[in-house]
């Protein structure tokens, strides 16, 4: 092969080759929570768990029962019921007969301009007697460790929110296929733990609403659940709202301690991040009002820098003229297909699952697009929403707080 067709072909593929090498580099800083203590202090604190939940029926007995066996002495724990219809109260007040740390509480209507969840989670709150809050998802499940070695965290480090990234169980096939390509892109925006935790401009900073734990003091100086009451990204609002208030935020990996199965389905997978992506991408934008003309191309972006080469790889096979010549494309579909190869293994599945990213990177774009598509509107558990971009400064809700 002559000299010039090899540079000519590395100089094409240049941006595939060296994305991989970035984007692992960004990611490669982080800490798992598994490094602090697992033992609780003498004197430990209240430790409230608030679970808001909407019909949550196949999930809810699996987390209850995982937060309830914890290693932490002093606990109570809050479900807010949001007007299910599958049975969810039924089981978690079956659960409450046998343990007197659970309460179930009835959530009040939804008010105007108030999200679900965050109005579930703000009733909890307001109930709640510990001086530490945490709020988990209603499908996660907890080792009986995480929740001392997440205030254990929070101590050491001096923060004002603790927040663990846990495992993502995977069932389907196109859960396998499709979520580790959604993390992906996330991370490679953010980077590792140890990088947002560092961050100290809020657009830089983001949570895992799956499992948030506050100080009683940061959680109300920031306004709680009221300051997003209307935003469908929550958890990234609130840590951005830590952040610029000077308070400091923690992310942590817990792969051991934590995990969720966020979808069963294709067709949920897609509602689920179809309902965050474009509302959560757009607060993750940086570069202002530039940021955010870019913001719907930039969506798009990941799943076009994967598929690019396929598809000229294909057409320059069959003859047709293309911008990238066939090495120049193989070269590109190596190096994707290595980063993949990594990626799928940190998710953990079988490295095999990489030879499916195309098919991923399809599923992605059809989320991108629908997503752009509904813009600002948002359908979840039979609500729809139009979810703001969190600016305003909400008066607090109308809420008997628990001395």
């Amino acid at each position: 092969m002559p000299l010039t067709s090899l540079t000519s072909a590395l100089f094409a593929a240049a941006p595939w080759l060296a994305a991989p090498v970035v984007l692992l580099w960004r990611t490669r800083e982080s800490r798992s929570i598994d490094e602090f203590p697992d033992a609780a202090p003498a004197d430990a604190p209240l430790v409230s768990v608030i679970v808001p939940a909407r019909d949550e029926a196949r999930n809810v007995e699996r987390c209850l029962r995982s937060v309830l066996a914890t290693r932490w002495p002093r606990l109570e724990v809050i479900l807010v019921d949001d007007h299910s219809t599958d049975g969810t109260d039924e089981l978690a007040r079956r659960i409450a007969r046998d343990d007197a740390r659970l309460r179930v509480l009835d959530d009040p209507d939804l008010p105007p301009g108030w999200f679900g969840k965050q109005w579930a989670c703000a009733n909890g709150a307001a109930a709640a007697r510990g001086s530490l809050l945490c709020f988990v998802d209603a499908d996660t499940t907890h080792a009986p460790d995480l929740l001392p070695r997440a205030v254990a965290a929070l101590h050491a480090r001096g923060a004002d929110l603790v927040s663990v990234i846990g495992r993502q169980e995977m069932g389907t096939f196109w859960e396998r296929v499709a979520q580790p390509q959604v993390f992906a892109v996330i991370l490679s925006r953010y980077g590792g733990t140890e990088r947002i935790s560092r961050a100290r401009r809020s657009v830089d900073v983001i949570a895992n609403g799956q499992f948030l734990l506050f100080t009683r003091t940061a959680y109300d100086a920031i306004g709680g659940h009221a300051a997003v009451r209307d935003v469908v990204v929550e958890d990234l609002k609130l840590a951005q709202r830590v952040v610029a208030s000077g308070r400091r935020l923690a992310l942590f990996l817990g792969d051991a301690q934590l995990s969720t199965r966020m979808y069963t389905s294709l067709p949920e997978l897609m509602r689920g991040w179809r309902k965050n992506v474009y509302a959560g991408g757009r607060e993750a934008m940086p570069l202002g009002a530039l940021g955010q003309l870019l913001f719907p191309f930039l969506l798009c972006f990941p799943s076009v820098a994967q598929l690019w080469p396929i598809a000229m790889l294909g057409l320059g096979l069959a003859g047709v003229a293309v911008p990238i010549p066939p090495l120049a494309a193989t070269m590109a579909i190596a190096a994707t297909l290595g980063f993949w190869l990594v990626t799928y293994h940190r998710a953990h599945q079988r490295m095999w699952w990489a030879l499916t990213y195309p098919l991923g990177a399809l599923v992605l774009l059809a989320i991108a697009l629908t997503a752009i598509a509904r813009g600002q509107r948002v359908e979840w558990r039979g609500r729809e929403y139009v979810s703001r971009r969190g600016e305003t400064e909400p008066a607090p809700p109308e809420l008997g707080r628990v001395a």
